[in-house]
């Protein structure tokens, strides 16, 4: 049986599953997955619970089936955390350096300038992201550690969420008899699973489709540049399937699954489905055309709500590499397809990668988020040997709030 200490956990608390992945570094340092366990999600609307006791019994149900097939027991995880209470600002700070050598004090001193604003008391910083550090005026620096000079400037992109929120997603995973190590923005531990340096560098935008939000996560210089969620997925269009073919939700869901497509020219006109009715009516067969023009007008929508969020932002033109779709319904043939139509760029699906061991198992855009809190952890598990740009001061704020979060509500 692998040792605890051995093992890192991603927790994916989604709308549609909740799914635990166990990792374990192998030899070489690079991380193998061991377990996989996924169970329908019950008590999430939209990304955020609205049933503690149905969130935790699909947590249970998630650990035990990763715990059985990675022989092993697990004590903390990692968490994603998702919703439209999520919201991503750039901000700025700026100090002067004391000892004309600038110190791991020093980065951390600039940090807590940028991060010194207005928050309302009912929201709570998840993240703070260095984009880049300025000294005196040389710009575009990722790690100023040792440099000489007297003034040191950061550019941030921090992240907040509604702590009432962030607080019964941490309820509902101790209650399942788990600690929490960290809580992590979802859109952030997908791109570390499904996003290449490159395309970082380069300027990419990366949008995560769940079934309740779909994520959007803007990239550029190796840097996140901008984060929002969009309170639409993949249950919207489940819906539209439902009504459209007077079909319960349950069967809607499996027809989209099975035979769902979001680009109607990819559909063959000889092609037909059977569909359940409603009550005691016989099933019907119809052609298969028919679903994808009702899928096709609302991934449309959705896309045009992204790319309008993009232009807002301001960082439209810097996604020089393209579009990469993940989570689960970026499975949908003809998604990138339409992708492609709508946004004018190039698209492709984005699959968990940088990981070994059980990788055919987890081979699959719906486990690019739980695979990142994999990759995500093990950053931060030598977080005292390979410091990142926020320094381990941001860390330790991070555990304490978590800490007087459980206080407070256990």
């Amino acid at each position: 049986m692998a040792k605890q200490e051995d093992l890192i956990v991603g927790l994916d608390i989604g709308t549609t599953k909740i799914c635990c992945i166990i990792g374990e570094k192998n030899e070489t340092g690079r991380l193998d997955v061991i377990g996989l366990g996924s169970h329908v999600s019950k008590g999430l609307r939209k990304g955020v619970v609205v049933n503690i006791e149905s969130t935790v019994e699909s947590i249970k149900n998630a650990v035990d089936e990763a715990e059985l097939m990675a022989g092993a027991e697990i004590e903390s995880v990692y968490v994603g955390i998702a919703g439209g209470h999520i919201k991503g600002f750039n901000s700025h700070g700026v100090i002067a350096i004391k000892n004309k050598e600038i110190t791991q004090a020093d980065i951390d001193r600039v940090i807590d300038a940028a991060k010194a604003i207005a928050i309302p008391m009912e929201r709570e910083v998840i993240h703070v992201l260095p984009q880049e550090y300025i000294v005196d005026d040389h710009d575009g620096i990722k790690t100023p550690l040792g440099m000489s000079g007297v003034r040191l400037e950061t550019k941030v992109h921090i992240v907040t969420g509604a702590v009432t929120s962030a607080q019964n997603v941490i309820k509902s995973v101790t209650r399942a008899g788990l600690r929490v190590k960290d809580i992590v923005l979802e859109q952030l531990a997908s791109s570390k699973a499904v996003l290449t340096e490159d395309e970082k560098e380069l300027g990419v935008a990366m949008i995560d489709i769940g079934g309740g939000t779909s994520d959007l996560a803007i990239f550029f210089e190796e840097a996140i540049k901008h984060t929002s969620v969009l309170a639409i997925g993949g249950n919207h269009i489940t819906n539209d399937i439902a009504i459209g073919l007077r079909t319960p939700t349950s069967e809607a869901e499996k027809i989209k699954k099975s035979n769902g497509c979001a680009d109607t020219s990819l559909v063959k006109d000889s092609e037909t489905i059977e569909v359940p009715s409603v009550g005691d009516r016989k099933n019907r067969v119809i052609s298969k055309k028919i679903l994808s023009e009702i899928i096709e007008p609302r991934v449309e929508e959705l896309f045009s709500l992204i790319i309008r969020e993009i232009v807002q932002s301001g960082f439209k033109d810097i996604s020089t590499s393209g579009i990469v779709l993940t989570g689960g319904s970026a499975i949908m043939p003809g998604m990138v397809e339409i992708a492609e139509n709508v946004f004018q760029l190039p698209v492709r699906r984005g699959i968990p990668k940088n990981i070994g061991g059980l990788v055919d198992v987890v081979n699959s855009p719906m486990y690019a988020t739980a695979v990142g809190l994999l990759l995500y952890g093990m950053e931060n598990k030598n977080w005292q040997k390979n410091r990142n740009l926020a320094g381990t001061k941001m860390f330790k704020n991070v555990l304490n709030r978590m800490k007087e979060w459980v206080i407070e509500y256990f």
